[in-house]
């Protein structure tokens, strides 16, 4: 997580709007991790494929790069249609998910 990212924001908005705008990402990335599980398992890869890309740039707008990457790498496996590296590389996607979002939360309780 980039924390040059979050202090940019910070920097830019405030701590209130800050948050807001942190929180508001979150509850989106959340949402469309979600739903990218759910269009994996019933085969909608072209709107997986745009679910995915949203992802990326929400996840670059609040300093989740390794959350972009995982979601690049998934994105990757879409396009060479590997189905066996696409499993794989959405569930580490699911995990940096649910990990980068616990340590955001655990860095805005630090700050207040």
């Amino acid at each position: 997580m980039s924390r040059d990212r979050l202090s940019h924001l910070y920097g830019q908005f405030g701590d209130t709007s800050a948050e807001d705008i942190i929180s508001r990402a979150v509850e989106a990335l959340a949402l469309r991790m979600s739903a990218c599980q759910r269009l994996y398992q019933v085969g909608q890869r072209r709107e997986m494929r745009r679910n995915l890309r949203s992802q990326i740039v929400i996840s670059e707008q609040i300093g989740m790069m390794s959350l972009a990457d995982a979601a690049r790498n998934v994105v990757d496996c879409l396009d060479r249609d590997d189905t066996v590296a696409l499993a794989a590389t959405l569930a580490r996607l699911l995990r940096i998910g649910e990990q980068s979002m616990s340590a955001l939360w655990d860095l805005q309780d630090l700050s207040v």
